[in-house]
């Protein structure tokens, strides 16, 4: 069996910067084994998968471990797989996927991502692989549904931060963002999912749907520019929609090639 498979840097405007994603465009789905095993072998944080089906199309994403609910920078890279390699005709796609429909706009040089939002609550407590588990530690919590967002007070602190990866991974099923005003952007963050396979995500869409309801309440403004400070880095713009987000970034093709199994 062959498979077409595309590799591409998404939230960057150059290669080897952003979150790299794996796409296959599929023509139907094939076993969930042989995805999952697909997105071992590629070892990237998301390997995502796309079925046309009607006027839409499913998508799956898949760590180098498990299927997830939602990721940003994956469903990114599909649309720009789908608007700019399958169909350049079409400036618009849906995918429907466990998340329910997202909807994906082309916008100039930019592609906007239409997802939920999921504002972020409190934490009652600050817990102990968390606290031991980021250095230096947070000045407060927060979470929502599997993440818990630990907030700083300047941009230095979260570049500098150093996780102890083998207690955050005890906080399964959390993963874990910090995140701060930024320098030149609106906020920072970054974030860790050890217990998930992926260490330190360079880019994380998903984690958006909570950072912006959260710092456009603190910062009082609905449209965000946000940095994510990992080591190849990542560009985003956010907006508040009602009870949706908008997150929007631009994409670049590293590969393309056949997957033989």
């Amino acid at each position: 069996m062959k498979l077409p498979i595309f590799q591409v840097d998404a939230f960057s405007s150059a290669v080897f910067g952003g979150n790299p994603a794996a796409v296959c465009p599929l023509d139907h789905w094939i076993d969930d084994h042989k995805m999952q095993a697909i997105a071992a072998e590629n070892n990237l944080s998301e390997t995502a998968f796309f079925v046309k089906e009607g006027e839409h199309h499913g998508l799956r994403w898949f760590t180098p471990t498990c299927e997830v609910n939602l990721c940003g920078h994956a469903t990114l890279a599909s649309a720009y797989v789908y608007l700019n390699k399958l169909d350049p005709s079409k400036n618009s796609v849906k995918f429907e996927t466990r998340s329910g429909t997202l909807t994906v706009d082309r916008e100039g040089d930019l592609l906007s991502l239409d997802l939920p939002g999921s504002p972020p609550w409190k934490a009652d407590a600050i817990p102990a692989e968390l606290r031991d588990g980021l250095d230096p530690a947070p000045q407060d919590l927060w979470q929502v549904k599997d993440n818990y967002f630990a907030i700083y007070g300047n941009e230095e602190d979260v570049r500098r931060v150093r996780p102890a990866l083998a207690l955050l991974e005890k906080l399964h099923p959390f993963g874990v963002c910090i995140t701060a005003p930024g320098k030149d952007s609106d906020f920072v963050s970054r974030y860790f999912a050890p217990s998930y396979g992926v260490n330190e995500d360079p880019v994380t869409g998903s984690t958006h749907c909570a950072l912006t309801p959260y710092w456009a309440r603190v910062l009082g403004k609905s449209k965000l520019h946000a940095f994510q400070v990992s080591q190849r880095g990542g560009e985003l713009w956010c907006e508040m929609a009602g009870d949706r987000v908008t997150v929007k970034g631009r994409a670049v093709l590293y590969l393309e090639g056949m997957i033989t199994i």
